[in-house]
């Protein structure tokens, strides 16, 4: 037998189902509709049960390693990140109440409680808001109906004819420009996000092993960045045991800091300045920029930082779930950052000009050294959250073929979200420590991750817009809200981040441009493949008479090839007749259909027909961007033969004889099957 290889499979067109096989089920059929008189299996209940409140709350502990060590550590690094200069009372004031908004409409209103619901069957992040909108209006690559989903984006209105979309969907399917954008932007969102894995790790570690230079002046920066290295190339060597391993590690060091900072907080505003929370109310925002103009607004290069690690909540979402992500981070995440802040702010007030060292100066003496070890586990587990994400949106745009195939490994048994790439990962670290190497100045690596918070953060604004209006109806009142505020507010942050780019904000802007270059070129390369195929395509006829030359033999066994059309056969089959002067009895021609979906139905995975020559059969494997894919080996050979058997059986079952060519099919795939 020919063992089958990796696949170059870009998305195939829909092709006429004839049977539907649950490989899960060794081949078994629930009898209950036909099509062209063969049997098909019906849809399954959605086992996916709600889980219990104590797994959720278990799970939201769990969170606390993976997802939001990057948001909850910020404080390490968000006033060493200002450039202030002789900051008084009321900057300080001004800065904090900024702060405390921007935690509170970015991270309580946009993401805790719409971007999580704007799941793709419990994915999240760039690219399944992406694949969702492209389902609903029918453009880019997903060209067959999608499968059942659970994903609150897509109650009925899937199955909606064209006429019914709203005017923006009709737009979007009539321009390819405006696709075009979509998926400029979709891109984009998915390089910054990796960017992000990139610069998390750098800083955070960074700002936590910097803590040791207070106690020891005379230590140097290159000895700082050099135990950072260390550290983070740990972190990553880590990362192959998988998330729900690393997370049970991981979460009780971030429970201690989501613990310890607020107390240090509360210590604080009580010693320093008890009224701090009056710079709640939003005319200290007004104050500060009245007062600074200019200035005030390029200060906002760095406080955007205490928002970073937000897009975790909504790219690790597969990882967990929606109620364990919004339990820790209402209850537990935001109110310790609104304390740190609080704290830092009063000690600051006091003492104006401590900013350059923001975090641990506000920390008593009696308690620095076991902050500091807190800390730095600390910010060696916030480097989790971004680095989770960034396998999940890699292994998303692998799957959609909009990246090279590396290498994805599922590292956990009951939840598919989790992944690990080996290839992603090595390069992750190193570009991380040739980041801190060379850019070692806080300041730089903190102006090139205000560049990426940023547009990360618009980028989502645009696409959960786009959402709101196309799949959810949202009233469009409601929709100019969002729009107006969150669109506003992330542009006036982004406008004063781009003015960082002379000074490190350069670094995120290189490393999306190297990944759109190797994204684009990939998936124009995959086009073009695709574009030769069908030009070269082998028909049905040809294959006959290719099979009619007498020197031409039919051997035993069983052979796969893959191929990426499915109107035709591919060029491959001609140059291998023509050379081998064979072919296998059992000849299947596979091809692996992306879908724009998460996951397809295990009943759904596998489709074969007949394609009219005797032993020659077409196989559909489909799948969406969050199900695991193993081509390799003879689970895989077993699944698609027991699926072949059982098409060829319920197809003959119809019948009142089983006519002898059949039973000749039969027998030939048993003899086949020996061969395996």
């Amino acid at each position: 037998m020919d063992h089958p290889t990796q696949p170059d499979s870009p998305p195939g067109t829909e092709s006429e189902v004839f049977v539907v096989v649950d490989s899960a089920t060794n081949g078994r059929l629930n009898h209950s509709r036909t099509v062209n008189g063969c049997i098909i299996s019906p849809d399954t209940d959605n086992d996916n049960k709600g889980k219990g409140r104590w797994e959720t709350l278990i799970l939201a502990y769990k969170t606390l390693g993976v997802v939001f060590g990057g948001l909850v550590t910020s404080p390490l690094y968000v006033y060493p990140s200002m450039h202030l200069k002789s900051p008084t009372e009321d900057d300080y004031l001004g800065i904090y109440s900024i702060m405390f908004w921007t935690l509170s409409l970015i991270g309580v209103i946009k993401y805790a409680s719409i971007a999580l619901k704007a799941d793709d069957q419990g994915e999240g992040g760039t690219f399944a808001l992406y694949s969702s909108l492209c389902r609903n209006m029918n453009i880019g690559m997903l060209t067959s109906r999608p499968t059942n989903s659970s994903s609150s984006l897509s109650p009925s209105l899937l199955d909606e004819g064209t006429e019914k979309q709203s005017r923006l969907a009709k737009f979007f399917r009539k321009s390819v420009v405006a696709r075009r954008v979509l998926l400029f932007i979709a891109m984009l969102g998915t390089c910054m996000v990796i960017g992000d894995g990139i610069l998390t790790p750098a800083i955070s570690v960074l700002s936590a092993m910097d803590g040791i230079r207070a106690p020891f002046p005379s230590l140097s920066s290159s000895v700082v960045e050099a135990l950072s290295a260390v550290v983070l190339i740990i972190l990553f060597l880590l990362q192959k045991f998988g998330t729900s391993r690393v997370s049970f590690l991981f979460s009780p060091i971030m429970g201690a800091w989501t613990l310890c900072t607020p107390l240090v907080g509360i210590y604080s505003i009580i010693h320093h300045y008890p009224s701090i929370f009056k710079a709640i109310s939003p005319h200290y925002i007004f104050r500060f920029f009245w007062r600074n103009g200019r200035e005030g607004w390029l200060l906002l290069g760095g406080t955007v930082l205490c928002i970073t690690g937000s897009e975790a909540l909504f790219a690790d979402l597969g990882h967990f779930n929606r109620s364990s992500i919004q339990i820790a981070f209402l209850f537990t995440i935001y109110p310790s950052l609104v304390l740190t802040y609080a704290g830092q702010t009063a000690y600051l007030i006091r003492n104006p000009n401590d900013h350059d060292d923001g975090f641990y100066k506000f920390i008593p003496k009696s308690i620095y050294w076991p902050i500091f070890i807190i800390a730095t586990l600390a910010a060696t587990v916030a480097s989790q959250s971004l680095i989770s994400a960034t396998f999940s949106v890699i292994k998303q745009s692998v799957v959609l073929d909009y990246f090279p195939r590396v290498k994805v490994v599922h590292t956990s048994n009951s939840k598919e979200g989790e992944v690990y790439s080996p290839e992603v990962n090595y390069i992750l670290m190193i570009l991380c420590v040739v980041v801190i190497l060379i850019f070692g100045d806080g300041k730089d690596i903190g102006n090139a991750f205000g560049v990426v918070v940023s547009l990360v953060m618009l980028i989502t604004t645009i696409l959960l817009t786009l959402v709101m209006i196309i799949i959810w109806r949202t009233p469009p009142m409601l929709v100019a809200l969002y729009f107006c505020v969150f669109f506003v507010m992330e542009g006036v942050y982004v406008s004063a981040v781009f003015t960082k780019i002379p000074e490190g904000g350069w670094i995120p802007f290189a490393i999306s441009f190297i990944l759109a270059f190797i994204m684009f070129g990939w998936f124009y390369g995959r086009q073009r493949k695709l574009e030769y195929e069908l030009t070269h395509k082998i028909t049905l006829d040809r294959l006959g008479v290719l099979l009619s030359d007498p020197s031409v033999q039919r051997v035993p066994g069983l052979c796969f090839f893959y191929t990426n059309i499915q109107d035709g056969l591919t060029p491959t089959l001609g140059h291998y007749i023509k050379n081998m002067k064979s072919l296998h009895q059992v000849t299947m021609f596979t091809t692996l259909q992306y879908l724009l979906v998460p996951k397809v139905a295990p009943h759904e995975r596998i489709v074969v027909k007949k394609l009219g020559l005797k032993g020659v059969y077409g196989c559909v494997i489909q799948y969406g961007y969050a199900d695991p894919l193993n081509l390799e080996g003879d689970d895989f050979v077993s699944q698609v033969t027991n699926s072949l058997q059982a098409h060829i059986q319920n197809c003959s079952g119809r019948l009142p004889s089983i006519p002898s060519e059949i039973q000749e099919e039969i027998s030939d795939l048993e003899e086949a099957k020996m061969q395996v």
